[in-house]
């Protein structure tokens, strides 16, 4: 397998070269080994809708330039369209604010964005992780929202589901030889 550098603040990480994650993200994934399941879709599409959005307000209030936020925006549109999903490799269940899945979702972006500017995997001097792509946000704030927006992902699926079981149940209890709770309290 081939490698590469990453840099950032805290020193340099060896990143499978191909990985479209950096530094943080390669540090996270010895650090936490939770659930050791890969995050669900609906939190990287989340994640995704969150940072193109913030990179639609910062370019409306002139504070990200238009080359980089349509990148970051491209890159988002690319992920919520299922490419690179591979590369959200932090357990979503870490310490802190979920700060290392946002960043691996920031690197990600950012790798995805400089591709689309012609630049190289980990050239954050032209558009960086936490400077451009997480502009304006915070871990406390962007991972409640993104669980929020997943879970309001998987109601229609979850009201099947619900609706399932509510008649396996009503199926179950209408036997006469299943013992069944609800029975107990609705012979008052």
């Amino acid at each position: 397998m081939k490698y590469r550098s990453d840099k950032d603040s805290l020193g340099t990480v060896k990143i499978p070269a191909d990985a479209y994650y950096g530094p943080f993200t390669g540090r996270a994934i010895k650090q936490y080994h939770v659930t050791g399941q890969n995050p669900h879709p609906y939190l990287i599409n989340s994640f995704a809708m969150i940072k193109r959005s913030a990179a639609i307000a910062n370019m409306r209030t002139k504070t990200l330039d238009r080359k980089r936020g349509n990148a970051i925006v491209k890159a988002c549109d690319k992920i919520l369209a299922g490419k690179y999903q591979d590369q959200f490799v932090v357990d979503m269940i870490n310490s802190g604010a979920g700060t290392a899945f946002n960043m691996n979702t920031n690197e990600v972006v950012a790798n995805v964005a400089l591709k689309i500017l012609h630049k190289g995997l980990g050239q954050y001097k032209y558009l960086h992780p936490n400077d451009h792509v997480n502009m304006s946000q915070s871990s406390n704030d962007t991972f409640p929202t993104a669980m929020h927006v997943a879970i309001l992902f998987a109601i229609p699926s979850t009201k099947t589901a619900t609706r399932h079981a509510v008649c396996t149940s009503e199926q179950i209890c209408s036997c006469k030889h299943v013992f069944c709770i609800e029975k107990l309290f609705s012979r008052a």
